[in-house]
C-alpha cells in the first residue's frame, strides 16, 4: 500500500530547499567561486550540517536526506524568526551580490551550508 503521507513530505522538503537554493545556495556558490573566504566558509557549515544530520539526528539512515535537511533548515528559520513583524521572513535576507556573502552572517552560510550538501548528496 501507498503511503501518500511520506511521499507529501518529502516533496514539501524539496520545495523548501530548492527556495533556498535559489536565495542562498545559488549565490553564495557564485559569490565561493569568486572570493576564498566565502568558499572555506561555505565548506565548513556544509561540513557542519553533514556532520550535525549524521552523527545527531537517530536513525538519520531511514529518513530521506531532503526531508532531515529541510527540517534543520526549517528549524532554523523558524528561531530566527522574521525579520520585522510583518514583513517577509529572514530568509529572504540573503546577500544581493558576491560580495556582500564575504560579510554574511551565520545564518546566512549555515543555510547556503544547507543547499551545498544537499547538491553534493545529490
Amino acid at each position: 500500500m501507498f503511503l501518500l503521507g511520506p511521499a507529501l513530505l518529502e516533496v514539501s522538503a524539496r520545495r523548501l530547499l530548492n527556495r533556498l537554493n535559489t536565495t542562498h545556495g545559488a549565490p553564495a556558490r557564485i559569490a565561493a567561486a569568486e572570493f576564498p573566504v566565502v568558499s572555506a566558509a561555505l565548506d565548513q557549515h556544509a561540513a557542519a550540517v553533514r556532520d550535525i544530520l549524521d552523527f545527531g539526528v537517530e536513525d538519520a539512515g531511514s529518513v530521506p536526506a531532503a526531508v532531515l535537511l529541510a527540517g534543520y533548515a526549517r528549524g532554523l528559520l523558524d528561531h530566527a524568526g522574521p525579520a520585522d513583524a510583518g514583513t517577509v521572513p529572514f530568509v529572504s535576507a540573503a546577500p544581493e551580490d558576491p560580495l556582500g556573502w564575504v560579510d554574511a552572517d551565520w545564518l546566512q552560510l549555515r543555510l547556503a551550508g544547507v543547499c551545498l550538501h544537499a547538491a553534493r548528496l545529490a
